[in-house]
């Protein structure tokens, strides 16, 4: 092929288009391109046979200015209407990131061929533009243009991520009614009802095809996952005679979603017996569950699986290790990943800005959050949990509300719970509480800020402030009476006033049947 390339300079039209044929197939799209220009300089025109790889090649590689060259090109020889022709400029377009110039070509082109509305479909899905492609599928439906398997299936995947079951419903119908059985258009449609909460139209559906493959079960089995229903997700497992490494990776992502660490791992000694290779996204939902059950020495083992199999350290698989070193108390460790990564991205840098808030690292953390925002990466409300638990961990008063306020007025993020949290620990800390209390003033008492007005009564405790916890406790016991929680911590500030039978008064009303203190848990990694 080398040879070929070389010698391409004396090479008939139709000799060039069987080697840009070749080229684009193998990938080779530099070569194409340099097939191409030769063509050009030599006075040939590109034809329809030429036009589909070239404008593939210049999609992949991003080339803007050549690519509305070939289309002015393709206008002045006229095959601008050819349907493929037209149909590899809307997939250009879309590659180079304007599927408003493709749409602009579908629009134009005077003879719309079913190719023509399979692409442009295909553009929108690809630019995640979802209801647009849901829009033009409808507007093929009236049309009266009869659609083949490819419609239904590209139309039924931009139903699913657009949340728009109306016209996956109709193309369901479609298919039992007109259109006949067809595995790829019932597995599209399986995942559209799994993935948008309608579990039981999925298992309906399922256990109504005539066919199914492994795909259909690896579909349904990440369903039950998402819906909670861990039992009926292993028994469908156990069911299934042949299982691949997608298969796999659907049912150990199944138990992490449920909670079900150990037996994740269990999965992947089983998968590994099987001689199942894992894969990057196997190891990234591995990574998880050690992070989640702190089993380190597991941790480590897989990281040195993907090194072994030289898996890149890239932005997701290098923030799985992240969390999973920073998780177990290894912060260094994740530093060291963190260091080696390739194309950090916002949440890599969150990552290791929280793993280092968590670990007591607060200056490092603060000084990464410098660095992050020097990169140009912009923060989440994530990072911004990190950075304001950071500042709290190292008692940075004015670094806390000085980040809390750029959350809000330069990132405009609106505050969680867990910001106003970190800050409320913060000040409380300090024995701000004025400060500490005016920032709650405005907040309603309910089950999600009750942590919130906790760690104020926390502070309240440490320094003895008694009577902000009781202004505290009659604005809580206006909404939740019965929240053993805020009567220990209001106990515990009585008895550190001395106020024995204030205490003794508050815990008495923890005797009530309705009320039961949350039980603490520990978890421990024993080695063997």
């Amino acid at each position: 092929m080398a040879t070929a390339t070389a010698c391409h300079h004396g090479m008939p039209l139709r000799d060039c288009n069987v080697l840009i044929r070749t080229l684009a197939r193998r990938g080779s799209f530099s070569r194409v391109m340099a097939v191409y220009y030769d063509l050009r300089a030599r006075g040939l025109v590109a034809d329809s046979f030429t036009y589909p790889f070239v404008l593939r090649a210049i999609g992949v590689l991003k080339l803007s200015v050549e690519g509305r060259k070939a289309h002015a090109g393709a206008v002045k020889t006229g095959f601008r209407w050819d349907a493929y022709t037209a149909s590899s400029l809307m997939e250009m377009y879309t590659m180079l990131g304007r599927s408003d110039v493709a749409r602009k070509v579908f629009d134009e082109t005077p003879q719309r061929l079913l190719v023509l509305w399979n692409m442009m479909m295909r553009c929108y899905v690809r630019c995640g533009h979802f209801a647009s492609a849901v829009e033009l599928a409808e507007e093929m439906e009236k049309s009266g243009l009869t659609p083949d398997k490819v419609t239904l299936v590209t139309a039924v995947t931009a139903c699913s991520r657009a949340g728009d079951l109306s016209l996956g419903r109709r193309i369901h119908a479609y298919m039992d009614g007109v259109f006949g059985f067809s595995l790829p258009v019932a597995n599209a449609l399986l995942d559209m009802y799994t993935k948008n909460d309608c579990l039981d139209e999925a298992v309906k559906l399922f256990e109504q095809m005539p066919e199914r493959n492994i795909i259909s079960q690896t579909i349904l089995i990440s369903g039950y996952g998402l819906a909670g229903q861990l039992d009926k997700a292993r028994a469908l497992f156990s069911q299934c005679t042949e299982k691949d490494l997608i298969l796999w990776t659907a049912m150990i992502n199944a138990c992490v979603q449920h909670g079900s660490f150990e037996e994740a791992l269990a999965l992947f000694c089983e998968m590994q017996m099987q001689r199942v290779e894992p894969d990057r996204f196997t190891v990234v939902t591995l990574l998880t569950c050690c992070a989640n059950i702190g089993a380190l020495d597991q941790g480590e083992w897989i990281h040195q699986y993907a090194e072994g199999r030289k898996m890149k350290i890239d932005a997701v698989l290098g923030t799985a290790l992240i969390e999973m070193y920073s998780k177990c108390g290894q912060v260094d460790k994740a530093l060291q990943v963190f260091a080696q990564m390739q194309g950090r991205d916002a949440a890599a840098w969150t990552a290791i800005i929280c793993g280092l808030a968590t670990n007591g690292q607060a200056s490092r953390a603060l000084e990464l959050f410098e660095e992050m925002q020097i990169c140009k990466a912009k923060p989440d409300g994530i990072t911004f949990i990190g950075v304001l638990s950071a500042c709290c961990h190292g008692g940075l008063i004015d670094e806390g509300q000085r980040h809390f306020q750029a959350m809000k007025e330069v990132y405009q993020i609106q505050p969680r719970i867990e910001h106003y949290s970190c800050l409320v620990n913060l000040l409380g800390r300090a024995g701000l509480f004025d400060e500490a209390e005016k920032l709650v003033s405005d907040l309603p008492v309910d089950k999600d800020t009750m942590p919130l007005f906790g760690a104020l009564l926390t502070a309240c405790k440490a320094h003895g402030n008694v009577q902000m916890s009781e202004r505290l406790t009659k604005r809580i016991a206006g909404q939740d009476t019965r929240n053993p929680d805020v009567n220990v911590l209001v106990s515990n500030v009585y008895a550190t006033a001395s106020r024995w039978e204030d205490a003794i008064r508050v815990r008495s009303k923890m005797t009530h049947p309705t009320i039961k203190k949350t039980a603490g848990c520990s978890l421990i990694e024993v080695k063997v």
